[in-house]
């Protein structure tokens, strides 16, 4: 299982003790259509710490760059934006954080990904406010399937079901090799040296005595990536459920409660109930609640909660300012 932990519960550790990129979901904004007094419009952050050293952000809505400032987040270090979907509770805070960005020592590409139309409004934007950048923009313009892939990470956009084109997101990394067994080689009298290492990239290297070493037979289990998936505004379909398959953890809006099922039908949103269905039938670990409506104010939104968890226990509601660290299985 999982073990993801709350800065609203316990201490986290700052090392991945299985290795590796530590991964923190920061919750920037958790509430849907426009602000409240208790939740800012969508917008989370993904730290990859320690070796990465960026931040990916999912939308962003008003007031981001006002959300950022009550964190450790730099808005300097974020190195791409996902957009699920162009309604502008997700998208207006975007031209006030890529100008400040500039200004906060910003000098490395950003890449934005996003659907059909982003590119235009981010540049018009920039025109119309007379707004320059001294760092680089490369814009994605998306569809379905792989939109980034790295030696460490793997990005499939999904299309989902909205009022407009919106994305979910899949995350994937990528496992990583097991450990080198050195207590074993050092009882076959293979003392360290350079051998180690092609030995740990499973090599096949000659020892000086003759012997013929596989590197295969040398390293263990290797360590399974984590996988999170994150929704854009959707009602729920049969995507949803493609969205969640084979994803360890799963941030899906919930605007609304079961009562409110054919408002939440008719509008194109999903209900907490829904969503923790899913989560159940994909059999994934954990589940964040997020894009919750403003007349779920305070102690209401435990109505939703309340609703996930009679499905689906393992079941947390996103406020703002939440962080989770999503460490590697054991």
């Amino acid at each position: 299982m999982l073990a993801i932990s709350s800065t609203n519960d316990t201490v986290t550790s700052r090392k991945d003790i299985n290795g590796g990129i530590i991964v923190k979901l920061v919750f920037l904004g958790t509430g849907a259509g426009m602000p409240s007094k208790g939740r800012n419009v969508t917008s989370i952050a993904l730290q990859l710490l320690e070796e990465r050293g960026t931040t990916w952000l999912f939308d962003c809505g008003e007031a981001t760059q006002h959300q950022i400032l009550h964190t450790t987040i730099r808005p300097r270090r974020i190195e791409k934006i996902f957009i699920t979907h162009c309604h502008g509770d997700h998208i207006f805070g975007l031209p006030g954080l890529l100008s400040s960005r500039t200004f906060l020592g910003g000098e490395d590409l950003l890449t934005i990904y996003g659907p059909k139309g982003i590119k235009e409004y981010v540049e018009t934007s920039f025109r119309i406010s007379g707004t320059y950048l001294k760092y680089p923009i490369k814009f994605v313009e998306i569809s379905e399937g792989t939109i980034f892939e790295d030696d460490k990470f793997i990005v499939h956009a999904i299309e989902l079901e909205h009022g407009i084109q919106s994305f979910g997101f899949q995350l994937i990394e990528k496992d990583l090799p097991g450990e080198l067994n050195v207590a074993e080689l050092k009882k076959q009298g293979i003392e360290p040296g350079p051998i180690y290492k092609f030995l740990k990239e499973g090599k096949t290297v000659t020892h000086h005595d003759g012997r013929v070493l596989n590197g295969i037979d040398f390293i263990g289990k290797s360590k399974k990536g984590r996988r999170i998936a994150i929704a854009g505004d959707t009602r729920l379909t049969e995507k949803s459920n493609l969205l969640a398959k084979g994803m360890d953890v799963l941030v899906h809006e919930s605007t609304f409660a079961e009562e409110e099922a054919k408002h939440a039908y008719d509008y194109f949103h999903t209900t907490s109930s829904q969503i923790a269905e899913v989560a159940r039938n994909e059999d994934i670990t954990t589940l964040f609640l997020t894009h919750i409506s403003a007349r779920y104010q305070g102690e209401s939104s435990i109505k939703l909660l309340n609703e996930a968890r009679a499905i689906f226990e393992n079941t947390y509601i996103a406020n703002d300012f939440d962080e989770f660290e999503i460490k590697r299985k054991d």
